[in-house]
């Protein structure tokens, strides 16, 4: 005879049901809080002009370059000149076919002056990356554009319903496979199949949801656009698009699938089916259920982190291993934890299958888990605690941990009542329940009492004062309940887990946030201004003086030019013209000449002033003194 587990009182399942709907409710609030901005996947490593140059002619075209590839729509890139006008033509292509460039061209005959590039892409892992850089031609100039920063690039609302669907997505995966697998291996029950069933409508629903959602989150537009058919035809055109669409014809076989695997388990006792017969359907529902379980899996490695970056042939297979192998770990923990608090019984050897199963589960998770962390951080202890990605991955290992530490002690309470059981036990409340029945009951199975209504009245009875007398035996068992208590842990840990990992696949891996951090970082750190010294002596009368010259701050960008003439003496001395210009010799940039402004006797001023890049520029300047005494003094400035 089979030792059952009975579960809690309903009014106990009912506190529990509220516990883990609080639970997560709370982390899907925590969930959208990051939504809205996620993190570039993709990474800009440079650009041609570079950002901030200065080119003395109008190039043929603007080329960028990521550090992977990246899906391109019509206007990914867009060239506006000083006035916001697009000077940019024809559809954004790979240069050479090399899926981690963009390059457009531009119209002939552009005048001078900055041009601002803005860019919007789809990294190779489905997030939305965007930004923009300057480039001027000729000298810099004014420019009336205002470029939204990358940060901005997902509309808010639309990035934490986003954010939502890709949760949901991820539970109801989970549900799906873990509830079929632990009816198939372990026990098939009602709970159970509701278990799988709300996995499956959970997951059909998010998936279409995100389906909709694809073409505004990857765009930056708002709510109001998801409506847009337009938008919808270019998401379904891309391959995370495809792998959305895909994952609802598998969708439609798992519907079928769960048809037929529940229906089988209501049809068990049918005696006309002969052991061969079921043996058969059962190798068929297993099989079929793999090759559905690893389609639907493949539709988030094909398209996510796994199939970007280095070795995508090894850690697209393995990505579908640790998500089939997470499905059956949580997803069975939620069966069971269902079966447990659903007022029924669970058989003992359900729940060693179901342990078995999972200490299978853990250590693929572990392997695959160990490559996928190697894969997106490296060896490196400083991206692991110096990236958000590693922060989140070493909370997601800590979580881990705690739920091994959870089902360590339920597998120790299932060794004890394995250990406990026998055949000297005690008859249960079913035993009890079956006895009450038979004496119920005449010689023929005809009900003892004459009145029908009476003797449903007393069955009516009997069944409550059975279903009592299991409570007091399920609580006097601390075994079971300890059993309950551990797996509770476990579920409440899981959902935790599922949160965590769902934000880790919208955050930068960590080898790609620490290259672009290198990619991106100075030549050398800002020591503050910089102050260059020139004596001069023009020939002329009173012709001979000192000009300090301050750069502030002597980088990149916007610079504060000061100019402060003093004679031998020391004392201010004005002059009728002053000049000043930088060039880059080794990039040809330049003379970019400063417009200087009297501030005061003997000092001018020149605020704005772009540098466009880092290096050693050639600072010239020019003193008139008289209206034919003039001299040029060149010396060189770093810019940082």
């Amino acid at each position: 005879m089979k030792t059952p587990f009975t579960g809690p009182p309903p009014r106990t399942a009912g506190r529990l049901a509220a516990l883990l709907g609080t639970l997560l409710a709370a982390l899907l609030c925590s969930l959208t809080l990051g939504a809205g901005t996620a993190s570039a996947h993709a990474a800009l490593t440079s650009t041609d002009p570079a950002d901030g140059s200065v080119v003395p002619a109008a190039p043929r075209q603007v080329r960028l370059t990521f550090s992977e590839g990246v899906l391109l729509s019509a206007d990914s890139v867009r060239v506006l000149d000083p006035r916001g006008e697009r000077v940019d033509e024809g559809r954004p292509e790979h240069v050479d076919g090399k899926s981690q460039t963009a390059a457009v061209a531009l119209r002939g005959g552009i005048a001078d002056g900055t041009y601002t590039v803005a860019w919007q892409a789809v990294s190779a892992d489905s997030h939305p990356v965007a930004g923009a850089f300057t480039f001027s031609i000729g000298a810099p100039s004014k420019t009336t554009v205002t470029v939204r920063s990358a940060a901005t690039a997902i509309d808010p609302a639309v990035g934490t319903f986003y954010g939502i669907g890709r949760y949901a997505a991820y539970g109801g995966f989970i549900l799906l496979v873990g509830g079929c697998a632990f009816a198939g291996v372990c026990r098939s029950s009602r709970p159970v199949q509701r278990v799988a069933v709300a996995g499956w409508v959970a997951l059909f629903v998010s998936t279409v949801a995100l389906l909709l959602l694809r073409g505004a989150y990857t765009s930056g537009k708002g709510l109001g656009a998801v409506p847009d058919l337009t938008l919808l035809g270019d998401a379904l055109a891309t391959k995370p698009g495809a792998a959305l669409l895909s994952r609802l014809l598998l969708l439609s076989a798992a519907a079928v699938f769960l048809a037929v695997l529940f229906g089988s388990y209501a049809r068990e006792d049918d005696d006309r089916a002969s052991p061969g017969e079921r043996r058969n359907l059962a190798y068929g529902l297993g099989i079929g259920g793999f090759v559905v379980a690893a389609g639907l899996a493949a539709t988030w490695a094909m398209a996510e982190h796994a199939s970007a970056g280095i070795q995508p042939w090894l850690a697209m297979p393995l990505d579908v291993a640790h998500l089939l192998a997470a499905a059956l770990w949580l997803g069975g923990l939620a069966a069971l934890l269902a079966s447990l608090f659903a007022g029924g019984t669970v058989p003992r050897t359900a729940v060693e299958r179901f342990s078995r199963t999972a200490f299978a589960s853990v250590c693929v998770l572990v392997v695959t888990g160990l490559y996928q962390s190697w894969r997106q951080v490296g060896l490196s202890w400083s991206t692991l605690t110096g990236t958000e990605y590693g922060r989140w991955l070493l909370l997601k290992v800590a979580l881990v941990a705690a739920m091994l530490a959870a089902a360590f002690f339920s597998r120790r309470w299932t060794a004890r009542i394995a250990g406990s059981a026998g055949t000297g036990r005690p008859p249960g409340a079913a035993d009890r329940g079956a006895a009450a029945a038979k004496k119920a009951k005449g010689p023929v199975g005809r009900p003892a009492a004459k009145d029908p209504v009476r003797a449903a009245q007393l069955a009516r009875q009997q069944a409550a004062v059975d279903k009592a007398a299991g409570r007091r035996e399920r609580d006097a068992d601390g075994n079971r309940g300890g059993l309950r208590r551990s797996v509770l842990a476990e579920a409440a840990v899981a959902v935790v887990l599922l949160a965590v990992t769902t934000l880790l696949t919208g955050t930068q891996p960590g080898r790609a946030e620490a290259g672009q951090k290198r990619a991106g970082a100075p030549a050398a750190p800002a020591a503050g201004p910089a102050e260059v010294r020139i004596a001069y002596d023009t020939g002329g009368t009173n012709g001979r003086g000192t000009a300090r010259v301050t750069v502030d701050p002597a980088r990149t960008g916007a610079n504060t030019l000061s100019v402060t003439l003093s004679d031998p003496s020391g004392r201010p001395v004005d002059v009728p013209e002053l000049t000043l210009s930088l060039t880059e010799k080794n990039k040809q940039i330049g003379p970019l000449r400063a417009a200087l402004e009297r501030q005061s006797a003997g000092h001018w001023q020149a605020t704005g002033f772009q540098v466009p890049m880092a290096g050693d520029w050639q600072l010239s300047l020019t003193v008139r003194t008289s209206d034919i005494d003039q001299v040029t003094e060149i010396e060189n400035v770093k810019i940082n």
